[in-house]
């Protein structure tokens, strides 16, 4: 695929999926609390594999997507997740650690993330995120959400000229430049993730391929796709369920509680 039919793929995908924050979805469980209230009894735990913890089973999917936990689970939770999107982050923040530590740890659920990337930003810190590995996919998405505001305002800040400039280049250079912009290679070299390591991420055209594949394959099995974040539950997509308030009630439907 040519430069610039990946970046024309790209627009085009992105047309069609706005973040759910600018939907006017609200930002459920700002407190941590758990949906199911504290009355909800515990999820039944299936047994752990040999390390004892289902969290730290991470696989890359041949979707290109990260699926944490039991591969055999009960329940198969995916969500679509844009690292530009402040719905995602405030998920993340706020659904995540309750899916992981009630749900995703028993073994019953796990939880795959597939990254919807909405412009060449997002495409940046996606190729961050997935530069590691299965092992560093979870713990760098997660750093990114939470410093989401920071990096997106240091790009911002940036002269218009140098932003115009950055846009009108291929993706052999553009998302190298935007990674400088949000200084996201020292970032992630505290991180473990070496600057020569990061240079090639940002810059392999294979990867960047398949983040775009990854937009059409979703509204190819779900044209209805709403909005980022999105979930989808045994392969069903879910409607109205942007939120861990929302999510939670769904996943316990289908363990059955």
């Amino acid at each position: 695929m040519k430069p610039t039919t990946i970046l024309l793929a790209t627009t085009a995908a992105l047309a069609t999926i706005a973040c759910n924050a600018e939907n006017g979805a609200e930002n459920g469980a700002k407190n941590g609390g758990s949906a199911a209230g504290g009355n909800a009894a515990p999820v039944e735990a299936v047994a752990p594999p040999e390390n004892g913890d289902w969290t730290e089973v991470v696989t890359q999917t041949p979707k290109g997507s990260f699926r944490m936990g039991n591969p055999d689970a009960d329940v198969a939770l995916v969500e679509f997740g844009s690292m530009t999107c402040p719905a995602c982050a405030n998920f993340d923040e706020n659904g995540v650690p309750q899916l992981i530590d009630d749900y995703v740890k028993t073994g019953r659920v796990s939880f795959e993330f597939r990254n919807y990337v909405r412009d060449p930003f997002d495409i940046t810190a996606a190729l961050i995120a997935r530069c590691n590995g299965a092992q560093g996919f979870f713990p760098l998405t997660r750093a990114l959400f939470k410093g989401q505001r920071e990096w997106i305002e240091k790009i911002q800040s940036a002269p218009e000229a140098q932003l115009l400039a950055v846009q009108n280049m291929g993706p052999e250079r553009q998302f190298l430049e935007i990674a400088r912009l949000a200084d996201f290679q020292k970032w992630a070299a505290m991180r473990g993730v070496p600057t020569a390591k990061s240079s090639q991420c940002l810059t392999d055209r294979e990867e960047i391929n398949q983040l775009v594949q990854m937009n059409a394959d979703a509204t190819t099995e779900y044209p209805r796709l709403p909005g980022t974040p999105s979930f989808a539950i045994n392969g069903k997509l879910l409607e109205q369920a942007s939120t861990w308030e929302t999510l939670e009630p769904k996943i316990r439907e289908a363990l059955g509680n």
